[in-house]
């Protein structure tokens, strides 16, 4: 048996020691990309988007036919899919696998602009409406205008009184779309907005900007990249409800939503001219819809260890 001197004996410190111990290695992003990886089924998801927006390119070379030199005929109107045309043919006799695919690549680049700009955008205006207290009665006016006004009309007289085409449609519905954004982005700020460690700040003379940056924001990225989840399917939805009614993009500017208004009155008797640029917008929203949501839950610092 030792005795009570044996079983107990002093330390020297070590600071080399003591910060070793104290070292973390932890890491927000790293952390962010091992929670989501864990999600088999948003992997697989996310797997599936970006074959299809990859393959949107690489179809139109693998093609046999160019999209910019399609010249109508009667006499191929309405093949179905065959060796020759994979897609089959419209009602004009022109290819549609070029058509699908190019009109994919349309609506794909229209909802990545809208989400990027919405996202910028709402940010901004979400920061400084929930941090500058003067700003809030002014900003919440402008969003109770803007968001009273249904988004149809809106694009309607859009539409009618400056016209069809990409750049319009883009500009008309980040002009809209980031009061979500922002409106989430202003109740988080005003949250984290005076917690202690943010007064602190604000006593040491921190700017203002550093302090959203460094403070508030790490806060604010799972709901950033959620509110972009929903707005890339929400984007090429309404892009396609607008083709529908005629009210989206120009002829020139095919898109998904132009074919399925084009299918309309013919898919009974000729169903591909409906099922292929259905599937794909299918593909789209739902697989980018279930990649947001877990890249979200996987974004929130609540959920790190």
């Amino acid at each position: 048996m030792k005795n009570q001197d044996e079983l107990f004996h002093f330390v020297e410190y070590s600071s080399e020691a003591a910060e070793r111990i104290g070292y973390s290695d932890y890491s927000y992003w790293k952390s962010v990309f091992q929670n989501f990886l864990k999600k088999k089924s948003a992997v697989v998801m996310a797997f599936v988007f970006f074959a299809v927006v990859i393959f949107s390119f690489v179809a139109l070379s693998i093609g046999k036919y160019n999209y910019a030199e399609l010249k109508t005929s009667s006499a191929l109107a309405f093949i179905r899919p065959n060796g020759e045309y994979w897609f089959g043919t419209d009602n004009l006799g022109r290819d549609y696998w070029c058509q699908v695919w190019y009109a994919a690549q349309v609506s794909i680049r229209l909802a990545l602009v809208v989400a990027v700009g919405e996202c910028i955008l709402g940010v901004i205006m979400g920061c400084l409406w929930g941090y500058v207290r003067s700003l809030d009665r002014v900003l919440t006016e402008l969003y109770n205008v803007i968001n009273n006004v249904p988004t149809i009309i809106y694009m309607t007289l859009v539409a009618l009184l400056v016209g069809q085409s990409f750049t319009t449609m883009a500009i008309s519905l980040i002009a809209v779309g980031w009061l979500g954004m922002a409106r989430n982005v202003r109740n988080l700020v005003l949250m984290f907005r005076d917690r202690e460690y943010n007064l602190a700040s604000r006593c040491l003379g921190t700017p203002v900007w550093r302090i959203l940056v460094k403070n508030i924001f790490p806060y604010l990225v799972s709901v950033v990249i959620l509110r972009l989840a929903l707005s890339i399917p929400g984007t090429i939805a309404m892009e396609s409800t607008l083709s529908y009614l005629g009210l989206g993009l120009d002829n020139n500017t095919p898109s998904l939503g132009l074919l399925l208004r084009n299918a309309r009155n013919y898919f009974l008797d000729f169903p591909h001219l409906l099922i292929f640029p259905a599937v794909i917008v299918s593909l789209v929203t739902i697989t980018f819809y279930l990649v947001g949501n877990a890249f979200s839950d996987a974004a929130d610092p609540r959920n790190h260890v």
